[in-house]
């Protein structure tokens, strides 16, 4: 969707945030998303474009306006905000964004959404604990990552926080910590597989 996303009168809805590079934006993304919206019972989306992720390379990284609009492009749904709200708050590390946004919107309920490969890795991210101490979290697992995302280092120390899938809805009226795993039909897109596949194919060498 093409607004923006508005600090204001938020008090009491249920907002998933799905924040990364978005280089590029797939169908995957969306497929989260509308995972997120109905399962987790949401109001909204907001996909977080962030203007640099600390934990990729510059390198092929394209400029935040033509992420947002292929995002805007891709997203294509009420429901679904793109915004450049890091930009605006000026962070880049998901601890601190969350914790802006959560002192700008007293009162609404935060879920923060991952793909099925982040859990692996979430514990070397900066202040990591921070995340499921402010938010509810949802793994909506992808391939070829599933199961083992809830063998991961971060999601063992907070197994006693788990709410199951069948009550998953509720997560956002949880007090955190609290998480979920939700695995369904998974979408095989991903931003890397994109990249390479819109990469030029070299004319063949002539003997």
């Amino acid at each position: 969707m093409n607004r923006s996303v508005s600090l204001v009168r938020r008090r009491g809805q249920r907002i998933g945030l799905l924040g990364g590079s978005f280089n590029p934006a797939h169908a995957g993304h969306r497929w989260i998303s509308m995972q997120a919206l109905a399962r987790l019972s949401l109001d909204e989306v907001w996909w977080l474009i962030s203007p640099q992720n600390p934990h990729k390379s510059l390198e092929g990284m394209q400029p935040l306006a033509h992420r947002i609009a292929v995002a805007r492009t891709i997203a294509c749904h009420p429901r679904i905000v793109v915004s450049d709200l890091e930009q605006r708050l000026g962070t880049v590390r998901t601890h601190a964004t969350l914790a802006r946004i959560r002192r700008r919107l007293p009162g609404t309920r935060w879920v923060w959404l991952m793909g099925g490969d982040l859990p692996a890795s979430i514990h070397r991210w900066e202040r990591w604990d921070r995340i499921f101490e402010t938010a509810g979290v949802a793994v909506l697992a992808r391939p070829p990552y599933a199961r083992p995302a809830l063998t991961s280092m971060a999601f063992r120390r907070y197994r006693r926080a788990r709410v199951r899938s069948a009550s998953s809805g509720a997560l956002a009226s949880r007090r955190p910590p609290a998480w979920t795993y939700l695995e369904g039909r998974r979408h095989p897109a991903s931003a890397t597989a994109l990249r390479f596949q819109s990469q030029p194919v070299p004319a063949p060498e002539h003997s």
